[in-house]
């Protein structure tokens, strides 16, 4: 089984991937193989695969967290501002707050302030599930660490931010 692991590694280091519909054919990925971007783009894809698969039946997926996370932290946020932390625009943001709160996790209450305006709190249920996925987040980060290292953790995390400052 390592042998064929390490394989595939070594293909998609090399630039090539076995595809999902076919084990046996191989898909050249020409430069994307070598290309940031697209490594970040895949090592997120299946980050996000994982950690749906340890939260199997809780029909929140795997970003959701996120955003229950931010507006736990943060009761009283308004969209906008956590569009920003969130890293989401507003039109991307709106059908997962609309999801979460028909759902019953969020509830969404006009600013006294501005109508237009909509402040997010976490209900019981919201709080319930965030305490739930966090557990499970904590047990994937464990995950991550070992895949990183300890050691490399802390220059990982700082390389991503940087990525995302520099580019964001």
């Amino acid at each position: 089984m390592a042998n064929l692991e390490e394989s595939g590694a070594r293909r998609r280091r090399n630039g090539r991937a076995r595809s999902a519909e076919n084990a046996n054919e191989i898909v050249d990925l020409g430069p994307l193989g070598d290309w940031i971007g697209f490594q970040l783009r895949m090592a997120q894809t299946a980050s996000f695969q994982a950690f749906a698969r340890r939260t199997r039946g809780l029909a929140v997926r795997p970003g959701h967290f996120a955003t229950l996370m931010l507006i736990s932290r943060n009761p009283g946020i308004s969209q906008t501002s956590l569009s920003r932390a969130n890293g989401r625009d507003k039109s991307t943001l709106t059908p997962v707050l609309g999801y979460l709160e028909r759902r019953g996790f969020i509830r969404r209450q006009r600013t006294a302030n501005d109508r237009r305006s909509y402040q997010l709190t976490l209900t019981r249920s919201g709080e319930k599930l965030v305490h739930e996925l966090a557990a499970y987040a904590r047990q994937h980060d464990r995950d991550l660490d070992r895949i990183v290292g300890a050691r490399g953790r802390a220059r990982f995390l700082a390389l991503l931010r940087k990525i995302a400052a520099e580019l964001g």
